[in-house]
């Protein structure tokens, strides 16, 4: 059975709100006893159970929401929502408390920790126990991850504190040192678990700890190598050991899926399909997904907003970053039709464009299955006059996620959340070679190029990629530029985006000054009344320009100091060595 992920309600409360300085050192509250508890295997699945509400359980609308938890692609290059994005924008203050550092941000490590002190209390073989084991180390290193996106630089904390432990007034460790013991836990949570064949469903297995572990290796190993002699960089590291683990684990899990591959797209909704499915039992790619049901979890929002656009929009810069069916880019590309339309936009384009975005061909579905046999609502133009929160912010919007489903979108609906998927093993690994320049056309054949072949895409062939005078990168060599073009494409809306740019020290290149554009407004002139269309600013040449004003000189991403986040004031008060993060003092 495919992994599936339930809301589980547990007889341990194991979530402290308390601010207190000994946060780190007290025994997890549970309504039963010590003594009680640390019996049987059992006790270990339940107390490991709750580790699962780590994952996003959003309720919120598809794409605005990303693997960890937070705003996905919005503010990137890719979407934009109605309001500039503050932290792309670099308008962000130093909190004085909070911001993600505080002592209840804290709780699930020490749980998590307290936990693997505890486990071999339990009356039950090591067979038995190693699945809970790894389970804990694979949410150790998914916890330990999500500070390291966020603050840098941290401290690395193995077991339950107590406030005489040395470690609750040390510097923080450098980042490398962080990601090396993450890649431990997780070497050791990939030995321990078992493999998807074998595992139970809803829960993580071997080749879901493989897939994180291999991003997280090429995050750590493209930051250090492209922010090399930054603020942000790490002393004597390029990135390269890193690399070459993103490289081997997810080489491995190609080469042994366990049962795991890409489905198939066919027809011209394929693609879109993966993505709006309620039950994911029997889809191959999905490694792990959330369930929602009406009566356990109440469902969500997503597909009451994806009809009228949820206040995103998807940008022309985007938009201009598919390829032409011919594999080519559309930079003095013949099949190029131009975007004076969503219709000539589309034409001639890589499928999976026509498959992320509406478009008034006929084809996209906003409601199905009406009752009384009432005809499907077809898309025919962005819903321009609906409340500010739901307008598309350029005209360009998002398709992609939706279930056009009646019964979905009456209140809340139950399609599935996903939140591991096996196509991202391909782009990391072929980044990865790309990175380390051993790129070979085998490795395009095996990976990049999968990908192509199931939408109906030609193969990137690494003799003779073709020069795109627009590669948002061209000091770097075409098949990185290529590389990354794949993954933003196939990735789009699903919330890795920010997470790259940062990563690849991009913001110089694809941020600061940067306007986010829409698609050409005067296509709905005479389609929509021209009083709603009043308030979407457009640029010289007719597209909309959502933030020409508030934006007038593009993103004021700060380089010197929003590649991370700042520490809170009062937690430097409580311990001098925790220095604040560049630029932040």
């Amino acid at each position: 059975m495919q992994n599936r992920l339930y809301i589980i309600i547990l007889t341990l409360t194991m979530f402290l709100g308390a601010c207190k300085k000994d946060f780190l050192d007290r025994t997890p509250e549970t309504s039963i006893s010590e003594a009680e508890f640390w019996k049987t295997q059992n006790d270990l699945q339940l107390y490991v159970n709750n580790f699962y509400t780590a994952f996003p359980s959003t309720i919120g609308a598809f794409g605005t929401i990303g693997p960890y938890g937070l705003d996905a692609d919005d503010g990137s290059d890719n979407m934009i929502t109605m309001s500039v994005n503050s932290n792309m924008n670099g308008v962000r203050t130093t909190p004085s408390s909070g911001g993600g550092w505080a002592y209840g941000d804290w709780n699930t490590l020490r749980n998590i920790n307290y936990f693997m002190v505890n486990y071999n209390k339990v009356n039950a073989s090591w067979e038995n126990q190693k699945t809970y084991v790894g389970e804990a180390l694979f949410f150790r290193a998914w916890f330990y991850f999500s500070k390291l996106r966020q603050f840098g630089d941290l401290p690395w904390v193995n077991r339950p504190l107590d406030i005489t432990s040395g470690e609750l007034k040390t510097p923080r460790l450098s980042r490398s040192v962080i990601v090396d013991s993450i890649m431990n836990d997780l070497d050791r949570a990939v030995q321990y678990l078992p493999s998807k064949t074998s595992a139970q469903a809803s829960r993580v297995n071997k080749q879901i700890a493989q897939l994180f572990q291999a991003r997280i290796a090429l995050f750590e190993g493209t930051w250090e190598k492209y922010h090399t002699g930054t603020p942000f960089g790490v002393n004597g590291a390029d990135g390269t050991k890193f690399l070459q683990k993103a490289a081997t684990v997810s080489a491995d899990l190609i080469a042994n899926p366990g049962g795991y591959a890409l489905v198939a797209t066919p027809g011209t909704d394929g693609y879109w399909r993966i993505f709006n499915q309620i039950n994911y039992s029997s889809n191959s790619e999905v490694m792990l997904w959330r369930q929602f049901d009406l009566n356990i979890n109440g469902g969500h929002y997503w597909h009451r907003y994806t009809n009228t656009g949820a206040g995103r929009g998807i940008t022309k810069n985007l938009v201009d970053y598919y390829l032409c069916t011919d594999g080519k880019p559309i930079t003095g590309n013949a099949l190029y039709q131009g975007d004076a339309s969503l219709l000539n936009v589309i034409k001639n384009r890589d499928p999976r464009m026509v498959q992320t975005i509406y478009i008034n061909d006929g084809n996209h579905i906003v409601t199905n299955n009406r009752p009384n046999g009432a005809v499907p609502n077809i898309f025919d133009a962005p819903t321009f006059s609906a409340a500010n929160e739901q307008k598309p912010a350029t005209g360009y919007q998002v398709y992609k996620g939706h279930d056009p489903d009646y019964n979905q979108q009456q209140d809340r609906g139950t399609s599935g959340y996903i939140i591991f998927r096996f196509a991202e093993a391909l782009l990391i690994y072929a980044e990865a070679k790309a990175e380390l320049a051993t790129i070979t056309q085998n490795d395009l054949d095996i990976s990049v190029n999968k990908l192509r072949a199931r939408i109906g895409m030609p193969n990137m062939q690494l003799a003779s990629i073709t020069a795109d005078p627009k590669w948002e990168f061209p000091a770097l060599s075409p098949v990185i530029n290529e590389v990354r073009r794949e993954r933003r494409v196939e990735l789009a809306c699903e919330g890795y985006r920010k997470d790259d740019i940062f990563r690849w020290a991009a913001a110089d290149e694809l941020i600061v000054g940067w306007k986010p554009k829409g698609a050409k407004l005067a296509q709905w002139i005479g389609v929509v009344d021209s009083k709603y269309l009043t308030s979407y600013p457009v640029d010289e040449n007719g597209y909309i320009e959502l933030f020409k004003t508030n934006l007038a000189t593009g993103y004021k991403f700060n380089l010197l100091r929003d590649y991370l986040s700042p520490i809170p004031t009062d937690q430097m008060v409580l311990n001098p060595d925790i220095k604040q993060n560049p630029g932040w003092q």
